[in-house]
Parts: structure tokens; C-alpha cells; sequence
């Protein structure tokens, strides 16, 4: 009598256990559900910021000629220049601390709906083995649901990056305040662009750093394969092509990155325009807001340079 009383109690509590869990499950998925569909939401109705620009960038861009890359690319492109050397319309989506994967899950987007006329490319090599540029792919995690194209981008970030996903409230982790801010219209003024473009200003040269180690370091395959599929699809599309290294306010004994990016350049007949150790800029500190950012007048001083080594080369084209 005592062992079934015993048993009987036994098969109520697992049911109540299983109960339990299966209600804490319940709420925790209607929350998720809710949640992550409230952020959603309010995330794609955004009318400034980074965020906008990057729905803007892969969704909405017509524009002529485009510009890819993190911040240097996105503080060192004046768009007049541009327009007024190439008469091309022209938009700029560089985004602050987003690498490579960034940057080819991209363009996939952007070639999905329409070519380019032109594409140019500011990339500072990085293909160093390490955590930051996957954990930088946070940013394209909202697009993940509505952009095939680019989940298996995203889904390099690590082996659970698929089943993560699958939650509502997963893509906007920690961007709940960003979300609010981008939704008021003072955000506007907060976070102008001009075309995407946006100027740094500074008042004083910044410090000439050295830097002496020649040791290389191990490279990351999936970078270099995301820079090569970047540049081969860019060039398969029918665009005009140009892959670009900003000037530095630094001298560095070790340039390996640059040595991938012209070998690969090289191998697919694209221009490479090196600026990482040009001793006009060097010589200017004035020009710059950092040892690796142009201010505003650097930039209007590159963008000429750049739009007119373009202008020449399509002058001098066959096309």
C-alpha cells in the first residue's frame, strides 16, 4: 500500500514538474514572440542613424556609385566630390566597426536588387585571426529572416548561430535604447549624414605614431574568402571596381594585409589604390582626427584625389 501510494505520488509530481516546465516554456516563448516583434518593428521604422542607413543601404539604394567599408569609408568619402567629378548620383554605406563580413553581406543584398555603376571598396586588410569581426556581424542579425542571401554570412559568426536566430528578441540584443533613439525625429540632428557620408571635424594634428614590429600574424581564411567573393561579385555584376586603403597618421614596419589585398587585386585586374604609406598625407597631420581617421578637410582633399584617379580611368577605358 505504501510503495503504490508512494509511486502514485511520484507520477504526480513528475506531471506537475512537466507542467510546470512546459508553462514557464509558454511564457517565455509569448514573450519572445512579443518582445522581439515590438523591436523588430520599431527597428525597421527608424529615420536616422546607423541603423537606418544600413536598411537604406541594403533594401532602398539606386545610387550610381557606392561606397563600402567601416569607418574610414564612411568618414572619407564626400559625396559632392563625387557627384559633381563623375556625374553620378552617389551614396556612401560605411559603417563604424564593421569589417569585411559586413561589407560582402552587403553588397550581396545591394546586387540582388540592381548593379552599380561603380563600387569602390575602402578596406584596411584585417584578416588577422580573432573574435571582433564576427562579433561585429551583430548589426546584419535583424536582416537575417528577410535576406536569404546573406545568412551564411551571419551563420560564420559560430555553430549555434542558426538555432540562436531562430529567437524573436535574439537579432536586437542590446539595441533596445538605440531602437527608441532612432524612432525620434531629433535623432536627425544627432546623427546627420550627407548621403551616408559623415565628417569628422578636429582642430589639431593628432601624434604621429610608429610602429616597429615586422611580425606577421595567422590569417584568417573565412576573412580572405569574404574579401575575394566581395571583389569577384563586384566585378561578375558589371561594375566598375576599385578597392581603396586609406591614408594612416601612422607608420607601420608591417604590411601584410596590404599584400593580400594587391595580390588578390592583382590576380583579378582590379585597381588597388594604396595609401597607407603616402608621405603627402604623412606629412600633414592636419588633415586628420586620428592616427587612422581624416577629418572633414582630409576628406575633401582625398575624395578629389580618388574621383579623379576613377574620372581618368574611365576616360581612358575601352568601355
Amino acid at each position: 500500500m505504501e510503495v503504490s501510494l508512494f509511486i502514485f505520488n511520484s507520477d504526480g509530481m513528475i506531471k506537475k514538474l512537466i507542467y510546470n516546465i512546459l508553462l514557464v516554456a509558454g511564457v517565455l516563448f509569448i514573450l519572445d514572440f512579443a518582445i522581439g516583434r515590438t523591436l523588430r518593428h520599431f527597428y525597421f521604422r527608424e529615420i536616422a542613424g546607423f541603423h537606418y542607413r544600413t536598411t537604406y543601404s541594403m533594401e532602398k539604394t539606386m545610387e550610381d556609385v557606392l561606397i563600402f567599408g567601416a569607418s574610414r569609408a564612411n568618414h572619407h568619402y564626400v559625396p559632392e566630390i563625387f557627384g559633381d567629378s563623375l556625374k553620378m548620383t552617389f551614396y556612401n554605406t560605411g559603417r563604424d566597426g564593421n569589417g569585411i563580413f559586413y561589407q560582402a553581406a552587403l553588397l550581396k543584398s545591394v546586387l540582388k536588387r540592381y548593379t552599380p555603376k561603380i563600387i569602390i571598396l575602402d578596406y584596411k586588410g584585417e584578416f588577422w585571426k580573432g573574435p571582433l569581426e564576427y562579433d561585429q556581424m551583430s548589426s546584419l542579425m535583424p536582416y537575417y529572416r528577410t535576406h536569404k542571401e546573406i545568412r551564411p554570412i551571419i551563420e560564420l559568426r559560430s555553430p549555434y548561430e542558426k538555432l540562436k536566430l531562430g529567437s524573436e528578441t535574439y537579432p536586437f540584443n542590446s539595441q533596445i535604447l538605440t531602437i527608441a533613439m532612432g524612432n525620434l525625429d531629433i535623432n536627425k540632428t544627432r546623427n546627420a549624414d550627407n548621403k551616408g557620408y559623415v565628417p569628422l571635424e578636429a582642430t589639431h594634428a593628432p601624434e604621429l605614431k610608429v610602429y616597429t614590429s615586422t611580425a606577421s600574424y595567422e590569417v584568417d581564411s573565412n576573412k580572405v574568402n569574404a574579401f575575394k567573393d566581395f571583389v569577384t561579385s563586384a566585378k561578375a555584376s558589371g561594375a566598375k571596381v576599385y578597392v581603396v586603403y586609406s591614408p594612416l597618421y601612422q607608420k607601420l614596419a608591417r604590411y601584410q594585409e596590404n599584400e593580400i589585398c594587391s595580390e588578390i587585386c592583382a590576380r583579378e585586374k582590379i585597381p588597388f589604390f594604396d595609401f597607407s604609406r603616402d608621405t603627402f598625407f604623412l606629412q600633414r597631420g592636419n588633415l586628420f582626427y586620428d592616427g587612422v581617421h581624416l577629418n572633414h578637410k582630409g576628406a575633401i582633399l582625398f575624395s578629389n584625389i580618388i574621383a579623379g584617379k576613377i574620372k581618368a580611368g574611365l576616360n581612358n577605358s575601352p568601355d
